[in-house]
Protein backbone atom coordinates (compact mmCIF):
# COMPACT_ATOMS: atom_id res chain seq x y z
CA UNK A 1 0.00 0.00 0.00
CA UNK A 2 1.26 3.24 -1.09
CA UNK A 3 2.49 5.41 1.77
CA UNK A 4 0.72 9.14 2.14
CA UNK A 5 3.45 11.79 1.86
CA UNK A 6 3.64 13.98 4.42
CA UNK A 7 5.13 17.64 4.01
CA UNK A 8 6.75 18.73 7.68
CA UNK A 9 7.37 22.15 8.96
CA UNK A 10 9.91 22.50 10.95
CA UNK A 11 9.30 25.14 13.21
CA UNK A 12 11.09 27.36 15.31
CA UNK A 13 14.62 26.19 14.40
CA UNK A 14 15.74 27.90 17.74
CA UNK A 15 13.73 25.05 19.84
CA UNK A 16 13.61 21.58 19.51
CA UNK A 17 11.38 20.48 16.78
CA UNK A 18 14.82 19.68 14.41
CA UNK A 19 16.04 17.48 16.78
CA UNK A 20 12.60 15.91 17.04
CA UNK A 21 12.63 15.48 12.78
CA UNK A 22 16.62 14.15 12.77
CA UNK A 23 16.00 11.55 15.91
CA UNK A 24 12.77 10.10 14.97
CA UNK A 25 13.36 10.18 10.58
CA UNK A 26 13.92 6.39 10.64
CA UNK A 27 9.98 5.98 12.57
CA UNK A 28 8.40 8.26 10.36
CA UNK A 29 9.60 7.18 7.56
CA UNK A 30 8.08 4.01 8.17
CA UNK A 31 4.93 5.14 8.19
CA UNK A 32 4.79 7.97 5.53
CA UNK A 33 6.55 9.62 2.79
CA UNK A 34 8.40 12.54 4.57
CA UNK A 35 9.17 15.93 2.93
CA UNK A 36 10.80 18.53 5.51
CA UNK A 37 10.30 22.16 5.16
CA UNK A 38 13.83 23.03 5.49
CA UNK A 39 17.05 24.11 3.57
CA UNK A 40 20.09 21.52 3.32
CA UNK A 41 22.00 24.85 4.75
CA UNK A 42 19.87 25.41 7.95
CA UNK A 43 19.72 21.35 8.24
CA UNK A 44 22.97 20.44 8.34
CA UNK A 45 24.08 23.76 10.44
CA UNK A 46 21.10 22.06 13.09
CA UNK A 47 22.36 18.63 12.77
CA UNK A 48 26.47 20.06 13.20
CA UNK A 49 25.10 21.94 16.37
CA UNK A 50 23.25 18.84 18.07
CA UNK A 51 26.08 17.00 16.77
CA UNK A 52 23.21 14.55 14.96
CA UNK A 53 23.96 12.46 11.81
CA UNK A 54 21.36 13.52 8.56
CA UNK A 55 19.68 10.17 7.25
CA UNK A 56 20.19 9.67 3.73
CA UNK A 57 17.01 9.49 3.15
CA UNK A 58 16.27 12.96 4.58
CA UNK A 59 14.31 15.06 1.88
CA UNK A 60 14.41 18.73 1.86
CA UNK A 61 14.04 21.75 -0.17
CA UNK A 62 15.75 25.00 -0.84
CA UNK A 63 14.49 28.35 -1.06
CA UNK A 64 12.63 28.56 2.07
CA UNK A 65 14.39 31.83 3.81
CA UNK A 66 17.06 33.64 4.63
CA UNK A 67 19.61 31.84 6.36
CA UNK A 68 20.91 32.44 9.92
CA UNK A 69 22.50 31.45 12.68
CA UNK A 70 20.73 29.14 15.23
CA UNK A 71 20.52 30.82 18.72
CA UNK A 72 19.66 28.33 20.99
CA UNK A 73 16.60 29.19 23.08
CA UNK A 74 16.41 32.52 21.51
CA UNK A 75 13.31 34.89 20.60
CA UNK A 76 14.22 36.21 16.94
CA UNK A 77 12.37 37.77 14.24
CA UNK A 78 15.21 35.45 11.95
CA UNK A 79 13.84 32.14 13.55
CA UNK A 80 10.11 33.25 13.21
CA UNK A 81 10.64 34.55 9.46
CA UNK A 82 11.75 30.89 8.72
CA UNK A 83 9.32 28.65 10.75
CA UNK A 84 6.46 30.96 9.17
CA UNK A 85 8.07 30.32 5.64
CA UNK A 86 8.52 26.67 6.23
CA UNK A 87 4.92 26.29 7.35
CA UNK A 88 3.52 28.15 4.05
CA UNK A 89 5.85 25.88 1.90
CA UNK A 90 4.59 23.02 3.53
CA UNK A 91 0.70 24.42 3.30
CA UNK A 92 1.55 25.62 -0.74
CA UNK A 93 2.20 21.64 -1.31
CA UNK A 94 -1.07 20.35 0.47
CA UNK A 95 -2.93 22.41 -1.43
CA UNK A 96 -1.29 21.75 -4.95
CA UNK A 97 -2.13 18.10 -4.00
CA UNK A 98 2.39 17.43 -4.16
CA UNK A 99 1.65 15.93 -0.28
CA UNK A 100 -1.53 13.94 1.64
CA UNK A 101 -1.38 16.61 4.78
CA UNK A 102 1.07 18.55 6.71
CA UNK A 103 2.60 17.90 10.43
CA UNK A 104 4.18 21.54 12.05
CA UNK A 105 6.40 21.15 14.41
CA UNK A 106 6.76 24.04 17.40
CA UNK A 107 6.51 27.48 16.87
CA UNK A 108 7.36 30.78 18.95
CA UNK A 109 4.05 32.96 18.83
CA UNK A 110 6.50 36.15 19.87
CA UNK A 111 9.37 35.08 17.56
CA UNK A 112 6.51 35.73 15.10
CA UNK A 113 5.26 38.57 16.02
CA UNK A 114 9.04 39.63 15.66
CA UNK A 115 8.89 38.39 12.20
CA UNK A 116 6.18 40.81 11.20
CA UNK A 117 3.58 38.00 11.29
CA UNK A 118 0.07 38.81 11.42
CA UNK A 119 -1.29 35.12 12.77
CA UNK A 120 -0.61 34.27 16.64
CA UNK A 121 -0.19 30.81 15.45
CA UNK A 122 -0.72 28.01 12.49
CA UNK A 123 -4.22 27.77 13.04
CA UNK A 124 -5.00 31.32 12.68
CA UNK A 125 -3.28 31.63 9.66
CA UNK A 126 -4.92 28.50 8.29
CA UNK A 127 -8.26 29.99 8.72
CA UNK A 128 -7.08 32.82 6.67
CA UNK A 129 -5.34 30.91 4.24
CA UNK A 130 -8.63 28.97 3.02
CA UNK A 131 -11.56 31.50 4.35
CA UNK A 132 -12.61 28.14 6.66
CA UNK A 133 -13.80 27.76 10.17
CA UNK A 134 -10.88 25.27 10.97
CA UNK A 135 -11.29 23.42 14.53
CA UNK A 136 -9.14 23.35 16.93
CA UNK A 137 -8.57 19.41 18.16
CA UNK A 138 -6.21 17.88 21.09
CA UNK A 139 -5.74 14.81 22.35
CA UNK A 140 -4.69 11.36 21.55
CA UNK A 141 -6.63 8.12 20.78
CA UNK A 142 -8.05 8.00 23.96
CA UNK A 143 -9.49 11.09 24.21
CA UNK A 144 -10.26 14.40 21.94
CA UNK A 145 -10.82 17.64 23.06
CA UNK A 146 -12.33 20.30 20.39
CA UNK A 147 -12.55 23.97 21.76
CA UNK A 148 -14.90 26.50 20.96
CA UNK A 149 -12.94 29.34 21.62
CA UNK A 150 -9.09 29.64 21.75
CA UNK A 151 -6.92 32.20 22.81
CA UNK A 152 -9.03 34.53 24.01
CA UNK A 153 -9.20 36.02 27.59
CA UNK A 154 -11.02 34.23 29.87
CA UNK A 155 -13.14 37.75 30.63
CA UNK A 156 -14.43 37.51 26.88
CA UNK A 157 -15.31 33.59 26.91
CA UNK A 158 -19.25 33.67 28.31
CA UNK A 159 -19.82 36.90 25.93
CA UNK A 160 -18.44 34.76 22.94
CA UNK A 161 -20.86 31.78 22.97
CA UNK A 162 -24.09 32.60 20.73
CA UNK A 163 -26.45 29.99 19.26
CA UNK A 164 -25.63 30.52 15.66
CA UNK A 165 -21.68 29.90 16.02
CA UNK A 166 -21.66 27.03 18.53
CA UNK A 167 -24.47 25.29 16.44
CA UNK A 168 -22.05 26.23 13.24
CA UNK A 169 -19.28 24.50 15.58
CA UNK A 170 -21.02 21.58 16.98
CA UNK A 171 -22.20 20.39 13.06
CA UNK A 172 -19.02 20.99 11.15
CA UNK A 173 -16.88 19.45 14.65
CA UNK A 174 -18.96 16.22 14.08
CA UNK A 175 -18.93 15.85 10.37
CA UNK A 176 -15.31 16.45 10.52
CA UNK A 177 -14.00 14.69 13.55
CA UNK A 178 -16.53 11.59 12.59
CA UNK A 179 -16.53 10.21 16.48
CA UNK A 180 -18.00 6.89 16.63
CA UNK A 181 -19.41 7.48 20.36
CA UNK A 182 -21.70 10.53 21.47
CA UNK A 183 -19.52 13.43 21.86
CA UNK A 184 -19.30 15.00 25.51
CA UNK A 185 -19.91 18.89 25.19
CA UNK A 186 -19.35 20.75 28.50
CA UNK A 187 -21.17 23.33 29.93
CA UNK A 188 -19.67 26.68 31.07
CA UNK A 189 -20.52 27.36 34.72
CA UNK A 190 -20.12 25.29 37.81
CA UNK A 191 -22.66 22.47 38.21
CA UNK A 192 -23.53 23.34 34.69
CA UNK A 193 -25.21 26.16 35.61
CA UNK A 194 -27.87 24.47 38.50
CA UNK A 195 -30.94 25.40 36.00
CA UNK A 196 -29.51 29.16 35.77
CA UNK A 197 -28.53 29.51 39.59
CA UNK A 198 -25.26 29.49 38.62
CA UNK A 199 -25.19 31.38 35.08
CA UNK A 200 -27.59 30.75 32.08
CA UNK A 201 -25.27 30.08 29.21
CA UNK A 202 -26.37 26.10 29.25
CA UNK A 203 -29.61 27.49 27.73
CA UNK A 204 -27.55 28.89 24.97
CA UNK A 205 -25.69 25.86 24.49
CA UNK A 206 -28.37 23.27 24.75
CA UNK A 207 -30.30 25.55 21.84
CA UNK A 208 -27.35 24.78 20.17
CA UNK A 209 -27.41 21.11 20.49
CA UNK A 210 -30.77 20.85 19.28
CA UNK A 211 -30.01 22.90 16.41
CA UNK A 212 -27.24 20.47 15.58
CA UNK A 213 -29.22 17.65 15.85
CA UNK A 214 -31.97 18.85 13.89
CA UNK A 215 -29.75 19.49 10.73
CA UNK A 216 -27.88 16.09 11.40
CA UNK A 217 -30.92 14.41 12.19
CA UNK A 218 -29.95 12.32 15.03
CA UNK A 219 -28.65 12.87 18.48
CA UNK A 220 -25.11 12.78 18.38
CA UNK A 221 -23.95 15.16 21.26
CA UNK A 222 -25.06 15.42 25.29
CA UNK A 223 -26.76 17.91 27.05
CA UNK A 224 -23.87 20.36 28.66
CA UNK A 225 -22.20 18.03 31.08
CA UNK A 226 -21.16 19.34 34.55
CA UNK A 227 -17.35 20.05 33.61
CA UNK A 228 -15.90 19.24 36.67
CA UNK A 229 -16.91 15.36 36.46
CA UNK A 230 -16.96 15.58 33.02
CA UNK A 231 -12.79 14.19 32.79
CA UNK A 232 -13.33 11.57 35.84
CA UNK A 233 -12.90 7.62 34.67
CA UNK A 234 -16.48 6.87 35.55
CA UNK A 235 -17.79 9.55 32.56
CA UNK A 236 -14.56 9.12 30.68
CA UNK A 237 -15.12 5.62 29.46
CA UNK A 238 -18.53 6.77 27.83
CA UNK A 239 -16.40 9.25 25.55
CA UNK A 240 -13.76 9.80 23.00
CA UNK A 241 -14.61 13.03 21.96
CA UNK A 242 -15.73 16.39 24.05
CA UNK A 243 -16.60 20.05 22.99
CA UNK A 244 -15.10 22.45 25.81
CA UNK A 245 -16.46 26.02 25.69
CA UNK A 246 -12.86 27.32 26.33
CA UNK A 247 -9.08 26.71 26.12
CA UNK A 248 -7.81 25.55 29.87
CA UNK A 249 -11.16 24.10 30.29
CA UNK A 250 -10.66 21.41 27.61
CA UNK A 251 -6.80 21.24 28.04
CA UNK A 252 -6.29 21.04 31.82
CA UNK A 253 -8.03 17.38 31.81
CA UNK A 254 -6.52 16.40 28.64
CA UNK A 255 -2.41 17.45 29.27
CA UNK A 256 -2.89 15.76 33.16
CA UNK A 257 -4.08 12.29 31.29
CA UNK A 258 -2.26 12.81 28.23
CA UNK A 259 0.45 14.95 28.36
CA UNK A 260 3.22 13.36 26.72
CA UNK A 261 1.27 11.96 23.83
CA UNK A 262 -1.23 14.49 22.96
CA UNK A 263 -1.31 16.03 19.29
CA UNK A 264 -3.10 18.99 17.76
CA UNK A 265 -5.53 18.71 14.41
CA UNK A 266 -6.72 21.09 12.53
CA UNK A 267 -10.12 20.11 11.40
CA UNK A 268 -12.98 21.61 8.56
CA UNK A 269 -10.37 22.64 6.26
CA UNK A 270 -9.83 21.10 2.97
CA UNK A 271 -6.29 19.76 3.94
CA UNK A 272 -5.14 17.70 6.98
CA UNK A 273 -2.93 19.42 9.08
CA UNK A 274 -1.73 17.74 12.36
CA UNK A 275 1.14 19.03 14.78
CA UNK A 276 2.55 18.28 18.26
CA UNK A 277 0.75 19.70 21.06
CA UNK A 278 3.93 21.19 22.66
CA UNK A 279 5.99 24.08 22.80
CA UNK A 280 9.71 24.93 21.38
CA UNK A 281 11.08 24.09 24.56
CA UNK A 282 13.67 26.28 24.81
CA UNK A 283 14.89 25.75 27.98
CA UNK A 284 16.17 22.16 26.69
CA UNK A 285 17.06 22.96 22.98
CA UNK A 286 20.24 22.20 21.74
CA UNK A 287 21.28 20.74 25.36
CA UNK A 288 21.61 16.80 24.56
CA UNK A 289 18.21 16.13 26.55
CA UNK A 290 16.46 13.26 25.59
CA UNK A 291 13.27 14.34 24.37
CA UNK A 292 10.04 12.46 24.59
CA UNK A 293 8.71 11.72 20.90
CA UNK A 294 5.30 10.55 21.38
CA UNK A 295 3.40 13.81 20.30
CA UNK A 296 5.68 14.12 17.29
CA UNK A 297 5.06 10.27 16.31
CA UNK A 298 1.04 10.10 16.92
CA UNK A 299 0.78 13.44 15.21
CA UNK A 300 1.82 11.79 11.84
CA UNK A 301 0.12 8.14 12.54
CA UNK A 302 -3.31 10.43 12.97
CA UNK A 303 -2.45 11.17 9.29
CA UNK A 304 -1.58 7.14 8.62
CA UNK A 305 -5.22 6.12 10.12
CA UNK A 306 -7.29 9.16 8.76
Amino acid sequence: MRRKKVAISVGDLNGIGIQLALENHDIISKEVEALYCIDRTMLEQAANKLKLPIPADFKTIENIAPAFKIDAGSVSKESGAYAYASFVKAVELARNKEVDAITTLPIHKKAWELAGIEYKGHTDALRDFFDAEAIMMLGSPNMYVALFTEHIPLKDIAGSINEKDLTRFLIDFYQTAKPNKKVGVLGLNPHAGDDGVLGNEEVIIQKSIDNAHQTLGKEVFTSPLVPDVAFTPRVRANYTHYVAMYHDQGLAPLKALYFDEGINVSLNLPILRTSVDHGTAFDIAYKDVKLSSLSYINAVKYIVNN
